[in-house]
């Protein structure tokens, strides 16, 4: 990617956060770039974020991007590097959070991972790049509701991606 198409991708990303863009765009910088962080505040210590450690978490509760326009500018993204009639691999996945502790948390569900918790459950489809490299590009990252499942959410994020893409989608999905 050229410094002029990162730049422009950069921009589109900021406008697209709402509220707080600053504090939030630098705590994805920090993220992107900390190698291990054993908690949120610590991505504070960054030199790529330039604020006190409670602003991560105020990054965090002030700024809810709007997920589909986040996900089609990376779908945008994709269109550039990929033939239109090469195909787009896909993986969803379904991870549970334990918070078994956590009674006031609205809409905890049961959940198994590696046996019943009581938690919350999470889908994420992301595009896998196939010939080399060993990162994802998260396209959707969405909590499964009581009301919901596993399988129901998956392919719900699929097919807004289907519906969003001009390239054929293959997806993979874990057991």
């Amino acid at each position: 990617m050229n410094s002029e198409r990162l730049k422009d991708f950069r921009q589109a990303a900021y406008e697209l956060l709402v509220l707080a863009k600053d504090a939030k765009f630098e705590l994805m910088d920090a993220v992107m770039t900390t190698r291990n962080a054993a908690c949120l505040a610590e991505f504070s210590l960054s030199p790529l974020f330039n604020r006190q450690w409670s602003s991560v978490y105020e990054a965090l509760q002030d700024c809810r991007p709007d997920r589909k326009k986040l996900m089609m500018l990376y779908q945008e993204q994709l269109q550039q590097q990929v033939p239109r009639t090469e195909h787009i691999l896909v993986a969803i996945d379904h991870t549970a959070w334990a918070r078994p502790d956590a009674q006031t948390l609205k809409d905890r569900t049961h959940e198994y991972q590696k046996g019943c918790i009581v938690g919350q459950g999470y889908s994420t489809i992301a595009w896998i790049p196939e010939e080399q490299g060993s990162w994802a590009l998260p396209l959707l990252h969405e909590r499964i509701s009581s009301g919901s499942s596993p399988i129901l959410q998956a392919a719900s994020q699929l097919k807004l991606v289907c519906e969003q893409s001009v390239n054929p989608i293959l997806a993979v999905l874990d057991a």
